[in-house]
This record gives structure tokens, sequence and C-alpha cells, in this order.
């Protein structure tokens, strides 16, 4: 039977999503989970593929992968306890004998995180630059590939303490929307316009955009023609989310207190 599986990770351990000899990959965990609950030996005999890479640092909400097995109850109902604490699955589906993550996929859906960029709306207005078919040279490393992509929508939008630039599009390019977050946050800083992003998007690239840090980058979704049922979240992954939560908002906390300029609290009453 051909399975999909709606999985979600945490970037910043790994050394990237695709499999690499002696590195922690996305990748090598999911198949070293599938292979110790015997689902399949081989994984390219078990046609194992994910949607797409992601590089060191880039997290995932809604990453895909698929593969054959003879043992699709065991997967559905055991995967979510083998795998680490930071990937968990949280959906699958029986697919087609041709289907395949990346090329079937309809969309797909990123998010970057920015902490105080500036003029949140002044971003939303140029990110609708990107919308349509462009050559988009000037906002990835192409190499060999064709450098015209099809964005299907783009905005930005405040959350919490965040600035949020969501972009859908057919495909992406490596490290695309990295360079895209890094042209918005000029136009947030007023260091650029709508207008130097049209203008780059036009023709051959002058220079590439630099790619903004990975830690903010979420692969939010891929969009597919095919219904995926729910799977509970792990509790070990549940207490990870947790521990992780905590951690940051402590750290922050204590960031805040070391800062220069803040007073030293007064320890005589102590």
């Amino acid at each position: 039977m051909n399975l999909a599986f709606r999985f979600s990770y945490f970037g910043d351990r790994f050394f990237g999503s695709q499999m690499q000899p002696g590195l922690r990959t996305v990748e090598g965990e999911l198949v070293a989970a599938c292979r110790r609950l015997c689902l399949f030996d081989d994984w390219r005999e078990a046609n194992f593929v994910t949607a797409g890479r992601t590089d060191r640092g880039v997290h995932a909400r809604g990453q895909v992968c698929s593969f054959r097995t003879d043992k699709p109850d065991r997967a559905v109902g055991a995967l979510n306890q083998v795998l680490p604490a930071d990937i968990w699955c949280t959906a699958w589906a029986g697919v087609p004998d041709g289907f395949h993550p990346r090329y079937s996929a309809a969309s797909r859906t990123y998010r970057y995180y920015f902490l105080a960029p500036g003029d949140a709306a002044a971003m939303h207005e140029a990110a609708q630059e990107f919308l349509g078919r462009h050559d988009f040279s000037s906002f990835a490393r192409v190499g060999d590939r064709n450098p015209e992509r099809r964005i299907l929508a783009a905005r930005v939008f405040e959350d919490g303490p965040f600035v949020v630039f969501e972009v859908t599009g057919e495909s992406f390019l490596w490290n695309m929307v990295r360079c895209m977050a890094t042209a918005l946050e000029r136009v947030g800083r007023g260091e650029a316009g709508a207008g130097e992003i049209a203008r780059l998007l036009t023709g051959p690239a002058e220079q590439r955009i630099p790619a903004a840090p990975p830690e903010g980058l979420v692969l939010w979704d891929i969009g597919y023609e095919i219904p995926f049922t729910p799977l509970p979240i792990d509790e070990k992954s549940r207490r990870h989310l947790a521990d992780r939560h905590r951690y940051h908002a402590l750290m922050a906390e204590i960031s805040a207190r070391l800062a220069p300029g803040n007073q030293w609290p007064d320890t005589s009453k102590i």
C-alpha cells in the first residue's frame, strides 16, 4: 500500500532535510523509524520520497512524505511512537501508486517570521509585486533551473510580537522565500520600496538579494487534491514542544535583563 504522511519538525537540530551520510537529517530519521518498524528494508525500493528539501535551520509544519509498505496499520499506529521528539506526523492518507509528494503538489505555502522589521503595511503592499509569474533570478540560487515561478498569494500581517510574511506558489527555487523576506524587511525599514522589488523582477539578476536567516522560515503547508486523516501528536513530542516554549521564554527574559542600560536590582534586602 502506498501511504503519505504529513509531518512537522524543528529544523535547528538537523543538517537539513535531505539524507546525508553521517549527519542527522529529517529524511534520515524518518527512514530509520520506518526500518525500525519493519515497514520496509530499502527506502529506494519502498520509493520513500519527500515533497521537497529544507535547509539546515528551516522548520516545517506541513512537510509530506510517501512510501510503499505491506504494513499500513503499523505505520499509521506506531510511526509517531518511534520518531524522535522533534519530528511528529500530523496526518496520513492512502494514495494512488502514481502519487509523488513533490510533483503531485498543487501549491506550497511558506511563512517567514520577523521580529520588529518596521512598517508591516508597506511590506504587505510591496509583497503584492510578487504575485503572478516572474523571473526570480534576483531572489534565489537558480543554478541551471528555470528562474520563472508563479506566486499565487502573498501577504504580510502582524501576529503578536511578530510580523509574518506568508507566500503561496506553485513551486519555489532554492533560498527563494528567504531572499524575498530580506527584500521585504528592507521595505519595512524604509531602505527600499515596492518599486525596487518590481524592478528586480523584470529582468536578469544584477545582484542576488541575500537570504534571510533560516531560523525564521517555516514550510507551512502543501496543497494536494487528496484528503488527509489527522493523527494525534505523540506525548514525547508534546512535552518537547512545551519544554522548548518554556526554555525560549526564559532565555528571552534573561536576555532582556542582561541588556545594557538595565538597572541593577536592589539585592540589599534579599
